[in-house]
């Protein structure tokens, strides 16, 4: 087979939620991609994972998956506190790497990734998802080639207490192990942050795709009845001012969106729960015509849409449309910033942070 049609071949690392909810779907349904493999050590997991999505083998053994030669690529579906040293091994081994999102939980260990990223020559696309909504995408198209110059932006993401009555609806019954591998510290025994992780690292994201590099935050957080609300002010390098609100949870629907303010026109997104797989619904005015347009955005399954935008760039060298690298560090930054001023009470410049979460 040519490159133009080779499919490349998948590994998934950790066969738990977001691997079930997203990644083993993905790998089957892209065009472009094919379910090689799959790992974890949890024998009765991984087994049962592989009778139902049939990948051509299946490992215990992480390493054994890296050393065989028709892998391509890595897809990192572990929790968060694995995530920066299984992607160094998949890059020493010779692998493209997917890895989900936060990129890493400290700024030190995401600095010696980016080293690992860069001495490789591979490529790392971080699971920002988020980046393949079509409403976003033509967000962005318009702030790229037709808005002009940005004023400021509004983010928010906020949880909704609804959310698990929604998710149960719609995703496969969760398969779980007692054998399954786990951090030293249990991930939401603090959950303050453990919401900045999982949800602070989309909204990051979003802010940053939209209006560039964030140079400094001051946030502020309140903790009341169980829920968690950070209010957080932007400077981005360009001059564009921005806030974020990242609410986990809301007494409401999910309340997700964000609202931009430009020289040619502004934009009004409402972004859905991920798992209804829903594009966003985008409104973008355009000042010389005085209309408002919005995308249908048909295909909302943003997981599929990443893999195959990796896969592209891979085997036919497209452009790298997805968070690279940079993206991921700067994200795990903002958030560590964002915790150490509301710790302070001050402003904290990103270049100045370090230590993690």
């Amino acid at each position: 087979m040519t490159t133009n049609n080779r499919k490349l071949n998948i590994g998934i690392l950790g066969c738990g939620p977001i691997a079930q909810a997203a990644h083993f779907e993905s790998a089957a349904k892209a065009k472009n991609a094919e379910l090689y493999a799959i790992c974890d050590l949890a024998d009765d997991l991984r087994e049962r994972m592989a009778a139902t999505h049939a990948p051509k083998n299946s490992f215990a053994n992480y390493e054994e998956m890296l050393a065989d030669p028709e892998l391509d690529a890595v897809v990192i579906a572990t929790t968060d506190a694995f995530h920066v040293q299984a992607s160094i091994s998949a890059l020493r081994a010779g692998k493209h790497v997917l890895c989900e999102k936060p990129l890493g939980i400290s700024v030190e260990e995401v600095e010696e990734l980016r080293s690992e990223v860069e001495a490789s020559g591979k490529v790392l696309q971080v699971g920002n998802m988020k980046r393949f909504d079509p409403g976003i995408q033509s967000a962005k198209a318009f702030i790229d080639q037709e808005m002009g110059e940005m004023l400021a932006l509004k983010v928010w993401y906020c949880d909704s207490t609804h959310r698990y009555a929604v998710t149960d609806a719609v995703q496969p019954l969760m398969v779980k192990s007692a054998k399954a591998k786990k951090p030293p510290v249990n991930p939401k025994a603090d959950l303050e942050r453990y919401y900045m992780l999982a949800h602070g690292s989309h909204l990051l994201d979003t802010a940053r795709h939209f209006a560039g590099e964030i140079v400094e935050v001051e946030a502020r957080l309140r903790n009341r009845y169980g829920a968690y609300c950070w209010f957080i002010d932007v400077a981005f390098a360009n001059g564009v001012i921005g806030h974020l609100d990242l609410t986990v949870s809301v007494r409401m629907d999910w309340h997700e969106g964000f609202q931009v303010y430009g020289e040619h026109g502004s934009i009004l997104g409402k972004t859905y729960n991920p798992w209804l797989f829903k594009s966003s619904d985008v409104d973008v005015f355009r000042e010389k015509t005085g209309t408002t347009t919005r995308v249908l955005g048909a295909d909302g399954h943003f997981y599929r849409r990443q893999l195959e935008a990796l896969s592209d760039v891979v085997l036919k060298n497209a452009p790298m449309v997805g968070a690279n690298i940079d993206d991921g560090v700067a994200s795990v930054r903002g958030m560590v910033a964002i915790a150490q001023s509301v710790a302070s009470g001050q402003a904290v410049k990103l270049a100045d942070v370090s230590g993690g979460l």
